[in-house]
């Protein structure tokens, strides 16, 4: 294996669900030790969102899901009850070995258990200490608990997102994946990053108050933004663009396709390549502000035109004209890509038992310390007595004594 980035870190991941955990494997695919810290017997929830489910030898006594399998690759899983005081007392153990602890809980509740940061501070004043949380860890709202699907809500992303209400279908929509999830976890993992590059020239730590609310408002500036230098509320436009035009998908004379036409330039080299060059011609068009205000005097001229061709012959021209393109791929289709598969998305993992997880590859690319696999989703537990043996010095019969007691 080659040397990683953060090969040098260990991260106490106390997170659940997505948020969190997309957070930790980033940390753990760029090489830091990850140590997932999950509940005696019941673990991270989202281990039973299932099916599908991750492959399982035979024998085995349970199964995760895959759900669980795609946000916490590369992690060791222990297990411990840190509502007790012996808990409490492993978990400040383990910190104080760390460089960073990420958790996900209410805002709060790991204070009541001696665990905020102010308690771990005092004896590791080093720790970069990442709260994620719903609404963070001031304002009105700090003690309220939410989900991916609350956040693009309340952020406005789903206002923009859907087809215009006097279209079928139409109405606000949540995006297809929980993107505010995934774009808190990305933030935290910058934060972190940053945190730790900070320490190297101060020694100190820090907390990081990441909120979905926050990371989903910053998620829709460039609408936002438009809201707030215009007045004007942003509208549903389905999969056309506010800005850009034509930027959606096209009808073909057997299917679908997308045009992405992002300048002048290229809504020239479009028109060409449909046989419409008198549409790149005319003054009302030829600028991306014409485009805008005689959006409805276009569009129907480009859709009679695109209706003529079958999908794969406009992609053909459009590649050639280079114009941006795209069929609109399920996920067999995507997968099955040339280009993806070119540059190796998905990757198989092997788990505990030796079966084969195939999984989405990080989207890093590193020329000097490239990224590998070598572990795959952890089963519950499965580093309990192998983290408490290396890293706290516990005896067999001292492990025994908590296990009996359900401390682990």
């Amino acid at each position: 294996m080659s040397d990683k980035p953060l090969q040098k870190y260990r991260v106490l991941d106390m997170t659940r669900v997505l948020a969190g955990p997309w957070c930790t494997q980033n940390l753990a695919d760029l090489g830091a030790e990850v140590i997932k810290v999950e509940r005696p017997r019941l673990g991270d929830e989202t281990r039973g969102w299932g099916p599908p489910w991750m492959p399982a030898a035979a024998d085995s006594e349970r199964r995760d899901s895959a759900y669980f399998g795609s946000a916490n690759r590369g992690k060791k899983s222990v297990t411990i009850d840190f509502t007790t005081a012996q808990g409490q007392a492993l978990v400040k153990d383990l910190v104080r070995q760390c460089d960073v602890l990420v958790e996900n809980y209410k805002a709060g509740t790991l204070a009541r258990y001696g665990l905020g940061y102010d308690d771990l501070k005092a004896i590791h004043p080093g720790l970069v200490y990442c709260s994620v949380t719903g609404f963070g860890h001031t304002g009105p709202y700090s003690h309220k608990p939410g989900y991916d699907f609350v956040f693009q809500a309340m952020s406005g992303l789903m206002s923009i997102t859907g087809e215009r209400d006097d279209l079928p279908g139409g109405g606000p929509q949540k995006v297809g994946i929980a993107v505010a999830d995934i774009t808190t976890g990305m933030y935290a993992t910058v934060a972190v990053l940053a945190a730790l590059l900070w320490r190297e020239g101060s020694g100190q730590g820090q907390h990081l108050d990441m909120a979905l609310l926050d990371c989903a408002m910053a998620f829709n500036s460039n609408q936002a933004v438009n809201y707030m230098a215009s007045g004007k509320l942003p509208r549903r436009y389905g999969n056309a663009h506010s800005n850009a035009v034509p930027y959606q998908v096209f009808d073909t004379r057997d299917g679908q396709i997308v045009v992405a036409v992002g300048n002048d330039a290229l809504f020239a080299a479009y028109c060409q390549a449909i046989g419409r060059p008198d549409l790149g011609a005319d003054a009302r068009f030829a600028k991306v502000s014409g485009r805008l205000q005689n959006r409805d005097a276009l569009l129907p001229e480009l859709c009679r035109a695109m209706a003529g061709q079958a999908s794969a012959e406009w992609l053909a021209r459009l590649d050639a004209a280079g114009v941006p393109c795209a069929p609109i791929n399920d996920f067999e289709q995507a997968l099955a890509d040339p280009q993806v598969r070119a540059r190796g998305i998905e990757t198989p993992i092997t788990l505990h038992d030796g079966a084969t997880f195939r999984a989405i590859a990080s989207p890093l690319r590193f020329s000097a310390t490239p990224l590998d696999y070598p572990a795959g989703p952890p089963t519950l537990g499965q580093h309990t007595d192998a983290v408490l043996r290396e890293r706290l010095g516990l005896t067999p019969q001292q492990q025994a004594a908590l296990r009996a007691s359900g401390v682990i």
